[in-house]
């Protein structure tokens, strides 16, 4: 383990992120109280949040998904709206539309459920591609054009998908460019029989959320945000993120990372480090977020555990870590 620091390049007058690190931790066990078992998904979805990127869960349905990312929205404290996709839903009806106002005798725009902090944008392969695709600006740019307007979205502005499998009725495969849009692609599994046991002798989840507070709001989750990008990085941990990049690059089978792709990985890896409550990334912080960053960016199709069996085979990234040293 390399020593822990905060990186050299930062002013004297950085803050101390230890009390929102506190913040986080604490986040995290009231979310292992209503999502149950499931840890490092909550790890990796928090990660992924305070990095400042979109988050796609992708599971058959019923797993949790849902609870998951309502969760996460009720206790960061921010801003929240609810889309359930369906296949007959338009652009419009996420971004907003120009309605024509008679009393002033000109269109106005009324703006869509996107304009909010956190959007759950519930089975969004269930929509078309044309619905799918007007996420992609509000994703990228955190803004929303419309009749040649351009209106700023919330800051800090997520985006948590959920997507059933692609074996299911009535679904669309999401495009390469929507999918490289989420920072991290999760899958929750099934719950162990302990904890399966404790769903059915517990609370009903739903009512377990209304009881949530807020741990964070938004000027905590800003910093959470600023602490990450302060999370020091040695040469000798970019050399090996390099190499994992290097080999996904040298395969026939796919295209490897791209650019945008290396600064997710590194970003996700830091924010991983971060919400571990450490000030220094290490290699285990880049196998961690490895597999949740690359796989769907290289074109691993998920498949459910109950169809790939008990020994499903190795995914493209699990291949790639087993095969690159940390130390060349």
């Amino acid at each position: 383990m390399l020593k822990t620091r905060f990186s050299p390049s930062a002013s004297t007058a950085t803050p101390d992120y230890s009390a929102n690190q506190r913040q986080i931790a604490q986040l995290m066990t009231q979310l292992n109280q209503i999502v149950l078992d499931k840890p490092e998904a909550v790890k990796l979805a928090l990660s992924g949040i305070l990095a400042g990127g979109h988050l796609l869960l992708q599971d058959l349905p019923g797993m949790g998904k849902t609870t998951l990312a309502q969760g996460l929205a009720q206790l960061l404290g921010l801003s929240f709206s609810r889309v359930q996709f369906t296949n007959d839903m338009l652009p419009a009806d996420i971004l907003g539309m120009s309605i024509f106002d008679q009393s002033k005798q000109r269109f106005e725009f009324r703006p869509g459920p996107i304009f909010t902090q956190l959007l759950l944008a519930d089975e969004i392969n269930r929509s078309s591609p044309k619905t799918q695709s007007a996420l992609l600006e509000a994703m990228e740019e955190r803004q929303v054009t419309q009749d040649g307007q351009s209106y700023a979205l919330a800051a800090p502005f997520f985006v948590i998908a959920t997507q059933n499998p692609l074996q299911q009725a009535g679904v669309y495969p999401l495009p390469e460019s929507q999918l490289d849009r989420f920072l991290l692609c999760i899958s929750l599994g099934y719950p162990s029989p302990a904890a399966e046991r404790a769903l059915l002798q517990g609370q009903d989840r739903r009512q377990l959320l209304k009881g949530l507070d807020a741990v964070l709001d938004t000027e905590a989750v800003l910093l959470a945000q600023q602490g990450v990008q302060h999370i020091y990085v040695a040469d000798v941990v970019l050399d090996y993120l390099q190499r994992l990049v290097a080999k996904t690059r040298a395969s026939q089978e796919y295209h490897g990372l791209s650019p945008r792709g290396v600064l997710s990985l590194q970003r996700a890896a830091q924010a991983y480090a971060y919400v571990s409550g450490h000030s220094e990334m290490t290699p285990e912080d880049i196998q961690a977020v490895f597999a949740a960053v690359t796989d769907h960016r290289l074109g691993q199709r998920f498949i459910p555990a109950h169809v790939s069996g008990a020994k499903a085979p190795l995914t493209i990234a699990q291949r790639i870590l087993a095969e690159v040293p940390v130390i060349a």
